[in-house]
C-alpha cells in the first residue's frame, strides 16, 4: 500500500457519533474517538509513518470490489486469492445496535471476515496513538484474544481470534491468523478499557449489530419521499448527510476530516470537523423537501440553542455539541497528507464576522416555516435580534463566504445574503410580527441593499457580480445572486455572470471559486464542486435544462466509486482534494436534483 493514497480510495462508516474512512486494501486510515472533534485514534492521513492505522487484509490475494449494502451505511469489500475468496464487512454500531451502548469498553468499530471459498492468512496492523499523534500507547493484553492500548486514562481496546499469534511492530502490534471456509472472525474496536473477549459469542455478537445497523440505516431512510431518476445518488446522499449528524445534539459536520488540502503540498489545510452556521439553509430546504422532518426538527432546536445571545456574538462554527470553543492550533511536528502543511485543528474563522451567515440563518428559519407556519417563540426572538442587526450592520466589511483572514471587504455575496435575510423575515412578518417600525426599516435596508449590489456588484468591464462591491475580481460567489431571489435568472446581468464563470473560471466543465494567483493566498487549489451545482441550479432556473444535466452528469463523476464527493477536484489529475467527503458538497448535488426535475416540470407545463 503506498504512503498517502489518493481521497478516492477511501470509503466511510460511522455512527452519527464519530467516522472512520477505510481504505479500499483494508486500512482504516482515519478515526477520532469518541466523537467527530475528538482527537484522532487512527490518523495515518496526516502522517504516514507514526499518525496510527488499523488495517485487515489478506495474504496473496487482491480486492476485487467494494460497495455499500443496499440502502446501508454498511461496506463490504471482496477479497480473492488463486483459488480462494472472502469478504470483509466493516461498520460502526448505530445508537442502540445490540440493545445497548455500554461504557466504559463501548464498541464502536467492528471488522466482520467471512471466508466464502478457501483458506486465507490475514494479518492484522494495530496501530492506534493518542493526543493527535503525539503520544504511543502502552499495551498490555488482559486475557487472550484482547490488547488494551493506554495513555494515562485513556485505552482503546481490539478483540480477535484467539488463535491469532502477535507480534510487537515499530509502532503497535501485527497479529496473524488463517481461515478457511466455515470458520469466521469479528475484530471489534472498543474506545475504553475491556479485560474479557467475548470470543465464542463473538460473531453472534457482530451478527446481530450488523443486521441491526443495517435496519436502521434503512428504516431512516424509508422516509425518503424522493422517486425520480436521480434516486441512487439522492438516497447515497442522504445516507452519508446522516452518518455526519452528531445524534446526540442534531448538529451536522462539515467533513469528519482535517487538513486535507485543497491544494497538494499547499497550506490551505483546514479543520471542518465542526458545525457552520452557512450550511443551515440549504440542509433544512433540502431535507424537508426529501421528507426528512425529524432531523430538520432535531437540527433547528441545536440552532435555538447555539444562538441564544446577540448576533454579534455569532459564531460562524461551533463544535457538535454547540461548545463555542473551536481555537485553532497548528501541530507543527506533522508532515501533513502528501507534504501539506500545517495541520490544524481548530478553526479560527469561528471568530470572523461574516454578514452572510444571518442570511443563511433566516434562510433556514423560512424553509422550515413554509411547511407547517409554526414559528417556536424562541426562535422568533432570535430571527427578531438577527433582523435589527442587520439592519445596522448590513454595510459594514466582513470576511466573506470563503472566509478571508487579511482582506475585510464589502463582498458580494454577504451583502446579498443581508438581503435575502430582510426578505425572508419580511415574508414571514405573520408569525414574526416586525411590528411597524421595524417593517419600515427592513423594507429600507433591503431596497439599499439591492440597489448597492446591483449598481456597484456588477462589474461592467468583467462583465458579471464580482467577490466584492467596486471591484474587479471575478468569483463563482457572484451565481448565488439569482439563488437569492435579488434577480430573475433570466436578467441579463445573470446570463453575462454565467459565461464569465464558464469562460474565465471553468477547467474541464467545473467551476473554480476564483483565480488562485488572485486569492488571499496567492495559491491555485481545485475546482470547488459546491460552485460547480450552483452553476446546474443557475443554468437550470434561466431554463437551459440540457447544458444544467450535461453540467450535472461532469460534475457527478467525480464522486467515487462509492458515491462520495470530496471538497475539490483536480480535473488534471482526476483526484480528489480537500475534506473528505464533504456534506456541502452532498446537499449541493442533493439540490442540483431538485432544481433540475423543477426545470423540466415547468418546460414540460409551457410545451
Amino acid at each position: 500500500m503506498q504512503p498517502y493514497p489518493p481521497l478516492e480510495d477511501y470509503g466511510v462508516i460511522g455512527d452519527m457519533e464519530s467516522a472512520a474512512l477505510v481504505h479500499r486494501d483494508g486500512s482504516i486510515d482515519w478515526l477520532c474517538l469518541p466523537r467527530f472533534d475528538s482527537p484522532w485514534v487512527f490518523g495515518r492521513l496526516l502522517d504516514w509513518s507514526r499518525g496510527g492505522h488499523l488495517r485487515v487484509a489478506a495474504e496473496r490475494a487482491r480486492v476485487a470490489c467494494r460497495a455499500y449494502r443496499t440502502d446501508s451505511n454498511v461496506l463490504e469489500t471482496t477479497w480473492i486469492g488463486a483459488r480462494n475468496q472472502a469478504q470483509v464487512i466493516d461498520f460502526m454500531p448505530t445508537p442502540g445496535a445490540g440493545g445497548r451502548r455500554p461504557a466504559p469498553g463501548r464498541c464502536r468499530l467492528i471488522r466482520m471476515i467471512q471466508p466464502i471459498r478457501g483458506q486465507l492468512t490475514w494479518h492484522i496492523e494495530f496501530s492506534p496513538v493518542f493526543d493527535h499523534g503525539q503520544k504511543d500507547p502502552i499495551f498490555s493484553s488482559p486475557s487472550p484474544g484482547i490488547v488494551v492500548a493506554r495513555v494515562h486514562d485513556e485505552a482503546v481496546s481490539l478483540t480477535f481470534p484467539s488463535n491469532f499469534e502477535v507480534a510487537r511492530s515499530e509502532h503497535g502490534l501485527d497479529l496473524t491468523g488463517t481461515l478457511e471456509t466455515g470458520g469466521a472472525a469479528a475484530i471489534t474496536l472498543h474506545h475504553g478499557e475491556i479485560r474479557t473477549a467475548p470470543s465464542r459469542e463473538q460473531w453472534a455478537f457482530a451478527t446481530r449489530l450488523v443486521d441491526e445497523t443495517d435496519r436502521y440505516w434503512r428504516d431512516w431512510l424509508s422516509q425518503c419521499s424522493y422517486q425520480g431518476r436521480y434516486a441512487p445518488l439522492v438516497r447515497r446522499s442522504a445516507l452519508l448527510l446522516k452518518l455526519l449528524q452528531y445524534q446526540p445534539s442534531g448538529a451536522f459536520i462539515a467533513a469528519p476530516t482535517t487538513s486535507i488540502p485543497e491544494s497538494l503540498g499547499g497550506s490551505l489545510n483546514w479543520d471542518y470537523r465542526y458545525t457552520w452556521l452557512r450550511d443551515m439553509s440549504v440542509l433544512v430546504d433540502t431535507l424537508h423537501q426529501l421528507g426528512f422532518r425529524h432531523e430538520v426538527e432535531q437540527f433547528l432546536a441545536w440552532l435555538d440553542r447555539s444562538c441564544e445571545c446577540e448576533p454579534s456574538a455569532f459564531q460562524m462554527l461551533y463544535r457538535v455539541d454547540g461548545d463555542h470553543n473551536v481555537d485553532e492550533r497548528e501541530l507543527v511536528d506533522l508532515p501533513g497528507y502528501r507534504g501539506s502543511r500545517p495541520v490544524r485543528i481548530g478553526n479560527a474563522a469561528a471568530a470572523q464576522k461574516q454578514l452572510d451567515v444571518y442570511g443563511e440563518i433566516m434562510e433556514a428559519a423560512h424553509a422550515a416555516w413554509q411547511h407547517d407556519k409554526r414559528m417556536p417563540r424562541p426562535r422568533r426572538r432570535i430571527l427578531l435580534h438577527v433582523v435589527d442587526h442587520v439592519i445596522e450592520h448590513w454595510h459594514q466589511d466582513d470576511s466573506g463566504i470563503w472566509e478571508s483572514r487579511s482582506r475585510p471587504r464589502r463582498y458580494v455575496y454577504s451583502q446579498a445574503m443581508c438581503w435575502l435575510a430582510l426578505d425572508r423575515a419580511l415574508r414571514m412578518d405573520a408569525s414574526l410580527h416586525l411590528g411597524a417600525q421595524r417593517r419600515l426599516e427592513a423594507r429600507r435596508a433591503r431596497t439599499r441593499i439591492r440597489r448597492d449590489v446591483l449598481s456597484r456588484g456588477f462589474n461592467t468591464r468583467v462583465g458579471a457580480f464580482t467577490q466584492a462591491l467596486d471591484d474587479e475580481t471575478l468569483d463563482a460567489s457572484g451565481l448565488a445572486i439569482p439563488l437569492t431571489g435579488m434577480l430573475r435568472a433570466g436578467d441579463p446581468r445573470v446570463a453575462s455572470t454565467v459565461d464569465a464563470v464558464r469562460r474565465h473560471l471553468t477547467r474541464s466543465g467545473l467551476v473554480y471559486r476564483n483565480i488562485g494567483a488572485q486569492s488571499e493566498f496567492g495559491q491555485d487549489e481545485g475546482a470547488f464542486l459546491v460552485c460547480s451545482f450552483w452553476l446546474v441550479d443557475v443554468l437550470a432556473q434561466m431554463g437551459r435544462t440540457d447544458e444544467a444535466e450535461a453540467l450535472f452528469t461532469r460534475v457527478t463523476r467525480t464522486a467515487n466509486d462509492l458515491g462520495l464527493f470530496a471538497e475539490e477536484f483536480d480535473p488534471e489529475t482526476g483526484r480528489a482534494l480537500g475534506n473528505f467527503p464533504l456534506a456541502l458538497s452532498h446537499l449541493s448535488m442533493l439540490g442540483a436534483v431538485l432544481n433540475i426535475e423543477r426545470a423540466e416540470k415547468r418546460r414540460a407545463r409551457t410545451r
